[in-house]
C-alpha cells in the first residue's frame, strides 16, 4: 500500500509538471492533537486515557496543485506525540505494582500526500507520514509523587515511526485530521542496565485526531491584499 501511494504521487507529479496551470507554494500551520493508543500489555487492553497536546506542533507544507481539484504535498513537521497509560503494571520485590504513566516523543516528520476536491474551498486529503523521534519523555505517578526524565534519541522507542493520515480541509481555513501509527511506540527489546526489559510485553499503537487552521493556505496570501479571500 505504501509503495502504491508513493507511485501514484510520483505519477501525478511528473504529469503535473507539464501542465501550465501547475501552482507550487508553501503553507504553514499548528496542530492541536488529541491522542489515544491501542494498548495490549500482556493481554490487558485497558487503561488508556486521552492525551491533549496543543504545543509544540508545527507544520510546513510544500504544495503542488496541478489544477483547482487535485494536488500533492510534502514538507516537514515537528510533532508532540504520546499516550497516557493509567494502569501500567510491573513487578517489584515479588509484588505487582500499578502506576500511571505518561509517554511522549518529539518527532521530526515528513508527510507525503494527495489532495482531492476544491482546493481553495473544501477537499479531502490523505497520505503517509514518516517520523524520526528525537526526544523521549516518560513520567511516572505513584503514591502522589511524580518522577520524570527525558532522553535525546532514546533507544526506548522505535527509531522510525510511520503511519497513515486522512483529513478534511474546510472553508475558512479549518482542518480536521486523523492519523494512525502502524509502528509500535516503544522498542520492546530495550534493556535496562539491570537486565530488565520494561516494554517487553507492551504493544501500543498511537492514533489521534487533530485540529488545524490554515494548514493549506499559501503563506504568500498573507502578504498580498485580498488573496487570502480566495481560500474562503
Amino acid at each position: 500500500m505504501k509503495e502504491f501511494l508513493i507511485a501514484v504521487i510520483l505519477f501525478l507529479f511528473i504529469y503535473g509538471t507539464g501542465e501550465a496551470q501547475t501552482e507550487t507554494y508553501w503553507s504553514t500551520g499548528g496542530e492541536m492533537i488529541f491522542s489515544f493508543a491501542n494498548i495490549d500489555n500482556n493481554g490487558d487492553e485497558s487503561g488508556n486515557i486521552m492525551r491533549w497536546s496543543p504545543v509544540f506542533n508545527f507544520q510546513g507544507i510544500y504544495n503542488i496543485d496541478f489544477s483547482d481539484n487535485i494536488g500533492i504535498f510534502t514538507g516537514l513537521a515537528i510533532r508532540n506525540v504520546g499516550f497516557i497509560y493509567d494502569n501500567y503494571t510491573f513487578e517489584e520485590d515479588g509484588s505487582t505494582i500499578e502506576v500511571k504513566k505518561k509517554f511522549r516523543t518529539y518527532n521530526l516528520g515528513v508527510p507525503v500526500g494527495i489532495k482531492l476536491g476544491k482546493l481553495k474551498k473544501l477537499f479531502i486529503y490523505g497520505g503517509y507520514d514518516f517520523e524520526l523521534p528525537f526526544n523521549y519523555k516518560e513520567k511516572t505517578f505513584r503514591d502522589e509523587k511524580k518522577d520524570k526524565f527525558n532522553v535525546w534519541f532514546s533507544d526506548r522507542v522505535e527509531q522510525f515511526q510511520h503511519g497513515f493520515m486522512v483529513g478534511l480541509q474546510l472553508p475558512f481555513g479549518g482542518n480536521l485530521k486523523f492519523k494512525y501509527y502502524l509502528s509500535n511506540f516503544h522498542n520492546k527489546g530495550y534493556t535496562e542496565s539491570d537486565g530488565t526489559k520494561p516494554y517487553e510485553n507492551l504493544d501500543a499503537n498511537i492514533l489521534y485526531f487533530s485540529l488545524n487552521y490554515n494548514l493549506f493556505t499559501p503563506v504568500k496570501s498573507y502578504y498580498k491584499k485580498g488573496s487570502k479571500n480566495e481560500y474562503y
